[in-house]
């Protein structure tokens, strides 16, 4: 099975987790920030990965450092499950609605990290820590971590968790699908050049 665990320790976050790509969606998430909880739930249901992740951040100051060193963790842990991405489909996609919101995700894991992130989020704070800007920090994170190009664009949507969960589920579907073993192909790198990095 792929799986990793990431012990990140830094004088702003304590986080340790517990990743299994081939997994049914179960969690056990604690960042003590509960909105970022609740996406990160999101996202591994629909993933179907397994995620144990417990962070002890400086929340009393806001939720950046958690929120990005969380995103560095958990990116470095799918490209420490993926090796040497032999046998993955490389690339998914999703087209997410939410009620009013509709969000467009796509997944290159190309050995390239890189992130864009197109959203209107009508509001500048989800619940009592989260500000909105930190969804665009989160994914820029996790793609320089995984090599991965993320692109997240909004198509509708004017509530702005509506708009946030749309993200995460959708983001949870299109990785499911890039990090799938392809059965014509099960031991090829998915690259012309025959690695990626």
């Amino acid at each position: 099975m792929r799986k990793a665990e990431v012990i990140r320790n830094t004088s702003e976050t304590k986080i340790k987790l517990n990743l299994t790509v081939d997994g049914t969606g179960k969690q056990t998430i604690k960042t003590g920030v509960g909105f970022l909880d609740h996406m990160l739930e999101l996202f591994v249901r629909h993933g179907r990965f397994d995620l144990e992740l417990i962070c002890d951040g400086d929340i009393e100051v806001d939720a950046h450092h958690t929120t990005e060193d969380i995103a560095i963790a958990l990116g470095r842990a799918f490209s420490e499950s993926l090796a040497e991405r032999r046998g993955i489909k490389r690339y998914g996609s999703m087209l997410l609605p939410m009620d009013e919101a509709l969000v467009m995700t796509a997944v290159d894991i190309s050995g390239r990290g890189m992130a864009v992130v197109e959203l209107t989020i009508p509001s500048e704070k989800i619940g009592q820590q989260f500000d909105t800007e930190l969804v665009e920090e989160f994914f820029i994170a996790f793609a320089r971590e995984l090599g991965a190009t993320i692109h997240l664009h909004q198509i509708a949507g004017k509530n702005s968790h509506h708009i946030v969960e749309a993200c995460f589920k959708g983001f949870g579907r299109a990785l499911g699908e890039a990090v799938a073993i392809n059965q014509q192909a099960p031991d090829e790198i998915p690259s012309t050049k025959g690695t990626i990095n």
